[in-house]
């Protein structure tokens, strides 16, 4: 088990993985870097093994299966995630590295929003993207968390042991952000000096088509980890539905003792039903989320043991 792991997910990175390298070693001399390659079709490669960096590769394209092969395969006491895009400085990883460390935390977030980003990025629609993110989520799941979309994270063994990941592409870093704070684990916000990509290099994220993936996970996520006020909120809108245009049916039959409108009847009838329905699959579900906590904190007492009687077992060798 490494004691500090770095991992840098790549793709076609040859203009930058050098300089993000070499911060790295300066910063953090004693962590193991390992970069992972996704498809690339530059120098990525190369340069990263003439730095003395660890080459592995993912074959299968996008963020998210680079970081389910990560997670998988390296065993680490901290785990260090930055882009290879040299946005993040490498100065702020020691403090990361001590949050996790000595802090007992289990994600530490490279905050840019409360720094440099909005001044230094030069694409308004992820600007606008970040903050309309960052607010829903820490309205939807109440939580405090500074910066959603970042790149730059620290985690904790059983954070990464835990993690399942289930999104492909961009989007796997808000369900990094609601998987740590639906199970009550411990979150910190490290400000970092965020800094726009060089000349030459491009972002391979997609402002739109991404952006609607994340969204569509938020929803989702809050639909697994929250089913009760997610179909309470759908059971509102049904019966408020219903009962608008149940009235004037109702205030015709008054006045005139006929109901003229059976198919409204009818459809107002079965919303009604549909409403109830939503609300009760809520609360079924959510003794089934309520089950699922305490398995996974049973899961994570028996990763921290196992990961203590290692650690242990190391200091004997040595």
């Amino acid at each position: 088990m490494d004691k500090i792991a770095v991992l840098i997910p790549c793709y076609n990175e040859e203009k930058t993985i050098e300089k993000v390298i070499k911060d790295t070693q300066r910063c953090l001399p004693e962590a193991v870097i390992y970069v992972y390659n996704n498809n690339s079709t530059d120098r990525t490669v190369e340069i990263a093994e003439a730095c003395g960096a660890i080459v592995r590769n993912e074959y299968m394209q996008g963020k998210g299966n680079v970081i389910r092969r990560m997670f998988r395969e390296i065993e680490a006491q901290c785990y260090i995630m930055v882009d290879g895009d040299d946005t993040y400085p490498m100065e702020s990883a020691s403090e990361m590295v001590d949050k996790v460390l000595s802090h007992n935390a289990d994600m530490v977030v490279g905050d840019r929003l409360s720094s440099t980003y909005f001044t230094q990025n030069k694409r308004p629609f992820h600007n606008f993207g970040n903050s309309l993110v960052r607010s829903s989520i820490n309205r939807l799941f109440d939580c405090d968390v500074r910066d959603i979309m970042t790149g730059y994270r620290a985690f904790s063994y059983e954070f990464v042991k835990t993690f399942p990941v289930l999104s492909k592409g961009f989007e796997i870093e808000t369900e990094m952000t609601i998987h740590a704070v639906t199970n009550n684990m411990q979150i910190e916000n490290v400000v970092i000096e965020y800094r726009d990509r060089p000349a030459g290099s491009e972002s391979k994220l997609n402002t739109y088509s991404d952006g609607f993936r994340v969204i569509r996970t938020i929803s989702r996520l809050y639909r697994d980890y929250k089913p009760m006020h997610f179909f309470s909120a759908m059971a509102f809108v049904l019966a408020v539905l219903a009962i608008i245009f149940i009235i004037p049916v109702f205030k015709e039959y008054w006045e005139t003792g006929l109901v003229q409108r059976f198919p409204t009847l009818i459809v107002c009838g079965f919303t009604m039903i549909a409403a109830l329905q939503a609300f009760f699959n809520g609360m079924m579900l959510q003794n089934m989320a309520i089950n699922n906590r305490r398995t996974f904190e049973m899961q994570l007492n028996g990763l921290h043991r196992k990961k203590m009687s290692v650690i242990a077992e190391e200091k004997d060798v040595n």
